[in-house]
């Protein structure tokens, strides 16, 4: 009988969903994000997830800026809120309020791209290392994926 127990508890543990041991700490960690052009370092916030940039493949404007920033570090110029346009690209958090959903995928989050000022609604789900990002206005069909590699 202890035998049958015993063996009974092996399997009961050895079956168990993956869900009691998953967090969503699997993507902590620095990413390098597509075309190489920054890499974001994503932890937790509290109880949700967040990221923020810190490299940038271009961390200046360039010669030829049409704004006359030439040289210059690269700031939020692009933000809709006049007061935080003078605020620097590096360490910016550009992800904000995610929670685990359980088989890797990661909701609820904004992603904010410094490049155009606008955020998004945002989905992540990790598939073999890579970071699936998805960032979306309203429904998730209606969105933009690009993909991720850890660092």
């Amino acid at each position: 009988m202890a035998r049958i127990l015993v063996f009974g508890l092996m399997w009961m543990t050895w079956a168990m969903p993956s869900a009691f041991a998953a967090n969503g700490d699997d993507i902590v960690g620095t990413w390098v994000t597509q075309g190489g052009e920054s890499n974001i370092e994503i932890s937790r916030c509290q109880s949700k997830f967040c990221g923020k940039i810190v490299w940038i493949k271009n961390p200046h404007y360039p010669q030829d800026d049409a704004r006359g920033m030439a040289g210059q570090t690269k700031v939020d110029r692009e933000n809709p809120e006049v007061a935080l346009r003078s605020r620097p690209l590096m360490g910016l958090t550009m992800l904000d309020g995610f929670v685990y959903a359980g088989e890797n995928t990661w909701e609820d989050g904004k992603i904010y791209d410094p490049k155009t000022g606008k955020t998004y609604s945002c989905r992540m789900t990790l598939e073999n290392n890579q970071l699936n990002v998805r960032g979306f206005i309203g429904f998730s069909l209606l969105g933009r994926t690009t993909v991720w590699t850890r660092k």
